[in-house]
């Protein structure tokens, strides 16, 4: 017989997270613990508005299952009990921290992966002033990190991007609207990230407007996040983009998330490995993904106050392995 707990943790950040959506100052985690014969294995979720998901929801779905789990709930069978989403996410990353701690291995070793001694990350620069984003570009590539992710919303679009292009001529720019653009304007705007050098333009329309990328000329790489949640979604978004980020609050777990970097790469995608404002504990479990993608942005944990213990050893834009 299993033990199992289901908890929430508020995690402070040291400065806010300003996006299109709006600013936050804490991460807000939900963490399920199962124990077998003295072992155990852990996995947290962050329960995400933009998908109806909230605290509450989330544990309420965890606990449904609390009883099955007790009784021996299998990784296969949970992809059947619940949605793809945060809570299944906790429940599957904790089963495969379990099994891992059981064979005395890292969760990368049990899948046979061999990670690198280092990732590159990307580090977020957030919404605000165009001066005050190209001084947070300048002062997080001095400090190390040459791929930032820059959020926008939809105003100061040539303003933000020209200041940070000119503080950082040579980092690696990548740019998330977070959904709030509109069809109307793209093609100058992306003509406009093109000719500043950006890598890559991540979900510039919402989830729901996304044929208006079909048949659209652009003249960099558009990733899928808000629109691809597991492999069910990459029917829609062939011929609109040519990169989908991987989260593992998306698909569910590293089950789901193995599964859909597996077809999307057979379908042509390119990858990139996101998080949510989480806890080394959450970017633990997507690590076997690392190496299967062109970007990877894990930089969830640098934004807390305090990281939980163990952590995982990050300088500006590294995660060292």
């Amino acid at each position: 017989m299993r033990s199992v707990k289901v908890y929430e943790e508020a995690w402070p950040l040291h400065s806010p997270f300003v996006i299109s959506r709006g600013s936050r100052s804490e991460a807000c985690v939900v963490v399920v613990e199962i124990e077998e014969e003295g072992i155990k294995g852990a996995g947290e979720c962050t329960p995400y508005p933009r998908y109806g998901e909230s605290l509450a929801s989330v544990m309420a779905q965890i606990m449904t299952l609390v009883p099955d789990l007790q009784m021996g709930l299998t990784r296969e069978a949970l992809q059947q009990r619940l949605p793809a989403g945060a809570a299944r996410n906790a429940i599957d990353c904790a089963l495969w921290s379990l099994e891992a701690a059981k064979q005395q291995r890292s969760l990368p070793a049990i899948l046979n992966v061999t990670l690198p001694a280092t990732v590159i990350t990307a580090q977020t620069v957030v919404i605000g002033e165009p001066e005050q984003m190209a001084g947070s570009a300048k002062a997080l590539y001095d400090a190390g990190a040459t791929l930032l992710k820059v959020k926008l919303d939809d105003r100061l679009i040539s303003e933000r991007m020209v200041a940070i292009r000119a503080a950082v001529p040579e980092a690696t720019l990548i740019v998330d609207a977070n959904e709030s653009w509109h069809s109307e304007g793209l093609a100058a705007r992306c003509q406009l990230l093109a000719d500043l050098n950006v890598a890559m333009l991540e979900q510039p329309l919402p989830a729901n407007e996304d044929a208006a990328l079909t048949n659209f000329i652009h003249p960099l790489p558009i990733c899928a996040d808000e629109s691809c949640h597991t492999r069910a979604s990459l029917e829609t978004l062939k011929g609109r983009y040519e990169m989908v980020n991987i989260k593992l609050d998306k698909t569910g777990g590293l089950t789901e998330a193995l599964a859909l970097a597996k077809e999307a790469q057979t379908q042509g995608f390119a990858l990139m490995l996101g998080c949510m404002l989480c806890t080394s504990r959450a970017i633990g479990a997507a690590l076997p993904l690392a190496n299967l993608v062109r970007f990877a942005d894990l930089d969830g944990p640098t934004w807390l106050a305090v990281d939980v213990s163990p952590a995982l050893k990050f300088t500006t834009g590294v995660l060292h392995l």
